[in-house]
């Protein structure tokens, strides 16, 4: 509407040329005043054959078909129909009957780079699941798989990154990694934290991309930022690659559309190969951004200081990680069951140590985001120092209680909860039947690497946080106040 109202202002100050392109000129002078991101498609009933798009900070794409030009913000709504353009900030198109060319606000002319746009409209239908949520998540076992594909050869004991391959040497040398994202990639973020100091031996912090900017970081000589974003349109997330780059760190993206702007803008990256996600609520995009990480940390660490037969090991476990999904998500019926009984409580605990704190938050995010249950993750050991007063009778508590070098202390954890009246859930290891005698119910999931566990025991959250939202009749794809890609701060 501002654009509208500067555009009608600017006409009769005769600020905007009178010649054959109007519209384009005074799109131009407009955006010269306004501040802030956009993404826009302009039309005018003085001009009724040109269309003209420019974006900045929000994502934009030309569909380009047989005699026809789309504008959408999102692949997946023009797939069916076209190639894709891209457009970078400060850039725009200008659309007519059989042309378009792109130029930028200064009216610099621009090569338009047509690309095909990566998934089939098959990959965006819903199928016979009942929403898309559901089935992304049992598409995880074939979107780790394609995660994998031709980066992991297992007989050789090799992690192979192309995509990084240039850089390689940089990021072996690095002092300090930086993992920055919001919301569920920031949850990735984390378990990218855990795995890079255990198997590369590296410094690193993960950190939100909302606070990174604005509290004047840090970034010291070999510091590797990694942007960590399934849409790479995500604009806290943005602004931090930006900051960090100003001040001169190696930035690499971990991001799933390609084409997307976090990708563009970083140095180097990898791609997710996920799969288009439609579901605002992330679960294959999760799982497999901490596969990237984990990838990411054992290329590192093998030309570091990882023997062979570890590397080995690892890689061994990451390819099973696919089949072992498969029989998580065979329990879905159980978990159904257990969100029966407890979806109409209002306050929830998810709790893990190590490894399993991220997977704690991420639990606790998905419950909160799609059936508004107010949910809190914490490290186990944390519940005592606080929280502990919030339980009280027939409260639900998920632990995720895997065999691990802090099972014991899980146990325990789980003991005082018990003793305070709390009802509890556990994710536990197959074959584990002592954990019956502290638990309400019991989920199981394949014994794993304890670094791998996580890919495994964010599956029951996922389903638990599913069935819950279904159970209590709310909107599992579009859940209230959220989008899939936040593109404004």
């Amino acid at each position: 509407m501002l654009i509208a109202h500067l555009y009608t202002e600017l006409k009769a100050k005769n600020h905007v040329p009178a010649d054959a392109s109007l519209l384009q000129r005074a799109v131009q002078a407009a955006l010269h005043e306004v501040r802030g991101t956009y993404g826009i498609a302009v039309i005018c009933k003085d001009e009724p054959d040109t269309l003209v798009a420019a974006r900045k900070g929000s994502p934009l794409i030309v569909g380009v078909g047989d005699g026809e030009y789309v504008v959408a913000s999102d692949a997946a709504a023009i797939i069916e129909y076209t190639k894709g353009v891209y457009l970078n900030d400060n850039e725009m198109v200008v659309m007519r009957p059989g042309s378009f060319r792109t130029v930028t606000i200064d009216d610099i002319q621009i090569t338009p780079v047509i690309s095909q746009l990566e998934h089939t409209i098959e990959a965006y239908e819903l199928g016979d699941y009942e929403h898309y949520m559901l089935k992304e998540i049992f598409e995880q076992p074939t979107s780790v798989r394609n995660c994998l594909r031709g980066r992991v050869e297992q007989r050789e004991g090799r992690i192979v990154l192309g995509g990084i391959s240039n850089f390689a040497r940089e990021l072996i040398r690095a002092r300090r990694f930086i993992m920055t994202a919001q919301g569920t990639a920031w949850h990735a973020g984390l378990f990218g934290d855990y795995i890079m100091e255990d198997f590369a031996k590296v410094v690193t912090e993960c950190t939100y991309a909302s606070e990174f900017r604005y509290r004047n970081p840090i970034v010291e000589e070999e510091t590797v930022l990694i942007a960590i974003s399934q849409s790479g349109e995500t604009a806290d997330t943005l602004a931090a690659l930006r900051e960090a780059k100003e001040k001169g760190a190696l930035c690499l993206g971990i991001i799933n559309v390609v084409g997307s702007t976090i990708a563009r803008e970083t140095d180097t990256g990898i791609y997710l190969h996920a799969g288009p996600e439609i579901g605002v609520a992330s679960t294959k995009a999760f799982t497999c951004q901490c596969v990237v990480l984990t990838m990411l940390a054992l290329f590192i660490a093998r030309r570091k200081n990882m023997s062979q037969a570890q590397h080995q090991e690892v890689i061994d476990g990451l390819c099973a990680i696919p089949d072992q999904m498969q029989q998580v998500l065979a329990t879905t019926s159980q978990i159904k069951d257990i969100a029966a009984q407890f979806c109409e409580r209002e306050n929830w605990l998810f709790l893990g140590r190590g490894y399993h704190y991220p997977i704690a938050l991420e639990g606790a995010l998905k419950l909160k985001e799609i059936s508004y249950i107010h949910a809190e993750g914490m490290p186990a050991a944390e519940m005592k120092h606080g929280p502990i007063a919030l339980i009280n009778e027939g409260m639900p508590v998920v632990f995720l209680a895997t065999r691990g070098v802090q099972y014991e202390k899980v146990i325990s954890n789980i003991e005082e909860v018990r003793a305070r009246g709390g009802k509890i859930i556990a994710v536990a290891t197959e074959g584990d039947t002592n954990i019956r005698r502290y638990s309400d119910h019991v989920v199981y999931v394949p014994h794993v690497l304890e670094p791998l566990q996580p890919l495994l025991t964010v599956l029951p959250l996922q389903l638990l946080a599913y069935h819950c939202a279904v159970a209590r009749g709310c909107n599992v794809d579009k859940p209230r106040n959220l989008a899939k890609s936040v593109t404004v701060e």
